[in-house]
């Protein structure tokens, strides 16, 4: 990888697991290449620990059971800036307020089933990245 290139996770919620290829295939378009994938279905257990940062909202609840009711694909996506470039690929948390073209405007529904979740920093990228993939899992792609 080059000093530009970063690594950055992205996963499609249960809400649009049925436009995945959809998805893959715009964020290939932006430039975002899927080095690592697999479809899994997180238990609540998962769900609680991956969106942990916001125990204390009031959608907290809401979140796990949406997250843990059907698969969802988690991806590890390579490319120059992935981080922002994958968050202007996505669009608003609000999908009704999303601009137009992204992936949130394009397959979400609302707030809440907003088709896609992505790492907001490089820091938290690196985290939730080994959340999901272990080392070996991504040793043959360096």
């Amino acid at each position: 990888m080059n000093h530009k290139t970063q690594r950055t996770l992205a996963m499609i919620k249960p809400d649009a697991m049925n436009q995945a290829g959809h998805i893959i295939q715009h964020l290939i378009e932006q430039g975002l290449f899927p080095i690592a994938m697999k479809t899994i279905r997180l238990t609540k257990e998962l769900a609680r620990k991956f969106y942990h940062v916001h125990h204390e909202r009031p959608f907290f609840g809401g979140l796990v059971e949406f997250m843990s009711s059907k698969p969802v694909m988690v991806m590890v996506l390579e490319g120059d800036d992935a981080v922002v470039k994958h968050r202007e690929a996505m669009g608003a948390t609000d999908s009704k307020k999303a601009a137009e073209g992204t992936i949130r405007n394009k397959f979400g529904t609302d707030i809440e089933k907003n088709a896609i979740h992505g790492s907001d920093s490089l820091e938290n990228a690196r985290i939730e990245i080994s959340f999901f993939f272990s080392e070996v899992e991504l040793l043959l792609v360096r």
